[in-house]
């Protein structure tokens, strides 16, 4: 076999491992993310509990990065501190060496097994659980399969007079050993997978042991690297602990090589097998910086804290006018808040306009931005609640508490459209770009009017929630049912389109029907604002069921001209009361 078939080989072998790795993570994600999320948020009180978190849920999910991701949104909402989430990714660079440890020893037997199970699981199953378990099991299967084929490739490489002159000055410059394992670690973007092929090589006799751990202390450093560049552009509170954690590994493995000749008796001690002995090394050096650093986690913290200052002019997902001398004052809070909530109204209608520009133009750049913008949603969203709770402690007037539990539920229904339109409409748009499909011209032209009176709906909503005005109120409402009447006609058309076999329709029937769909319940939400208003004026009918009692009692008896301004409002399907006609 030639040289370059081997190194297509073990590259293929490379690539496989790391689509392995990528299903294991993915797979336990998907069955125990929202488990995993709670317990990283609740159990960082003190180093060594945040650091037991740490190692247990890298030590599920395989991936330190994917621990430091969920850290530094924690982080950037202000849920977990600096310190406690240093400790939480000492623990987690520990639980990241687990699987190194369970694969240094020969399980390849068991890879067959794991891919039956695997398969069957993930295609005889269903629901929300079982198949991402199916998932994990053909990761774990795959895995085992390609550490023997990465070590079946590389055999021929043993005894390559060109690959001992190329490993020979790696040997012999063991910084440039560690370098060279921090940038394929980074590259490969998983310590998981780049420990996985040294121990393989190293198995092979390919790699001298001396030059795999100093491999191995480069594939840590590299692990520290890959959240610190994707936080980069992030804010300063999302930057620290990936900094800190960095600084950690970059400290103990400029620290460890150059005595690392030394280390070799050691890990004789625990086994003469060379893969056995990569794995032990790279656990044992993350076990010692976890005894070393947890102590000072919190000095660490102080150290980022002042290297990473807050930036007074990043109030990009900062609230601006929520003042917290202004609590004492409840008029002046509750002004603050609407000037928050107005601006959070404003980022959400943004979001609403652009969702038609990508639907028409396929437009992914503008839909990356407006992903961004519901996190600055979300972010506002929780700032203005605990604002509006801090205020709700003080004795508010009737009018005052009334006030505030307007503002908190116009908050909340705004969070809710930015979900929508991020975890609905965007992701109808992303297939649509994916798949590149077009709407009919019809099927857009009624996305468009549906949606052109969702954003004017957006319009009233904020003027009544500012004036609280009830002609704008009952406005709204009445154009809620303009909108009804739009889905149904725009339903009706879009099956009259299928059954003409339009290809175009066909390929976008329950894209088109979702985002009419989701259009209806951001409108919902919208409307909300008008139901307290109208309540108050008397203007809003108790019950839909008992109207329409009314009206089979009104079909047996006379009418007066009054039952008959309700019985035409009801046919309207409206929930205002009609004034009475003099």
């Amino acid at each position: 076999m030639s040289g370059h078939e081997v190194l297509l080989n073990i590259a293929g072998g490379v690539a496989l491992l790391l689509w392995a790795t990528r299903m294991i993570r993915t797979g336990v994600m998907r069955a125990w993310g929202s488990s995993l999320r709670s317990l990283l948020t609740r159990s960082t009180r003190n180093p060594l509990s945040a650091f037991a978190v740490g190692l247990g849920v890298t030590g599920a999910v395989q991936s330190s990065t994917a621990t430091a991701l969920l850290l530094v949104s924690f982080a950037g909402s202000g849920l977990v501190g600096v310190g406690p989430g240093l400790a939480v990714m000492l623990g987690a660079d520990v639980g990241s060496t687990l699987v190194a440890q369970v694969l240094s020893f020969d399980l390849s037997w068991l890879s067959p097994i794991l891919l039956v199970i695997g398969v069957l699981t993930f295609m005889t199953t269903t629901g929300t659980f079982w198949p991402h378990i199916g998932r994990l099991v053909i990761g774990l299967g795959m895995m085992l399969l390609v550490l023997k084929l990465v070590v079946a490739a590389s055999d021929p490489l043993r005894d390559s007079e060109t690959l001992q002159v190329v490993m020979a000055p790696l040997a012999n410059d063991l910084i440039l050993a560690l370098l060279l394992g921090a940038v394929l670690t980074w590259i490969f973007h998983s310590s998981v997978a780049m420990v996985l092929l040294i121990m393989s090589l190293t198995a092979s006799g390919v790699v001298p042991l001396l030059l795999g751990l100093a491999l191995v202390l480069g594939a840590n450093v590299g692990a520290g690297m890959i959240p610190m560049v994707m936080t980069l552009r992030g804010s300063p509170s999302t930057r620290r602990i990936p900094f800190g954690n960095l600084m950690f590994r970059v400290i103990g493995a400029f620290a460890l090589l150059p005595v690392l000749a030394w280390v070799l008796p050691v890990l004789s001690l625990l086994g003469d097998d060379p893969a056995r002995q990569v794995a032990n090394f790279h656990t044992l050096f993350n076990v010692a910086l976890a005894v070393v650093f947890l102590p000072l986690t919190g000095l660490a913290a102080r150290l980022v804290e002042r290297l990473f200052k807050d930036d007074p002019k990043d109030e990009a997902i900062q609230p601006r006018y929520l003042d917290p001398a202004g609590i004492k004052t409840p008029t002046v809070a509750l002004a603050n808040a609407t000037r928050e909530v107005l601006r959070m109204a404003d980022i959400v209608e943004h979001m609403l306009r652009g969702v038609i520009e990508i639907l028409r133009k396929n437009d992914s750049e503008l839909l990356q931005r407006i992903q961004k913008q519901d996190d600055e949603v979300d972010e506002l969203h929780e700032a203005i609640k605990l604002y509006l709770t801090e205020l709700s402690r003080n004795e508010l007037s009737q009018e005052n508490s009334k006030r505030c539990v307007e503002l908190i539920t116009f908050n909340t229904n705004l969070e809710h459209i930015g979900d929508i339109i991020e975890k609905n409409l965007l992701e109808i748009a992303q297939k649509k770009i994916a798949k590149q499909l077009s709407f009919s011209e019809q099927g857009l032209q009624d996305i468009t009017e549906m949606h052109g009176k969702v954003v004017e709906q957006m319009q009233l909503a904020m003027s009544v929630f500012v004036s609280g005005d009830l002609s704008t109120a009952r406005r709204m409402l009445a154009a809620k049912d303009e909108l009804r009447e739009l889905e149904r006609s725009g339903g009706k058309r879009h099956i009259e389109r299928l059954r003409s076999g339009r290809p175009e329709t066909i390929e976008t029937s329950s894209l088109h029907l979702d985002i009419l769909r989701d259009l209806k319940r951001i409108n919902s939400h919208l409307t909300s604002v008008a139901y307290p208003i109208l309540d108050a004026e008397g203007q809003l009918r108790q019950s839909r069921l008992k109207r329409t009692k009314l009206k089979k009692r009104n079909k047996r008896n006379k009418l007066s001209l009054d039952e008959d301004a309700d019985t035409e409002a009801d046919e309207m399907g409206s929930d205002l009361v009609v004034p009475k006609r003099l």
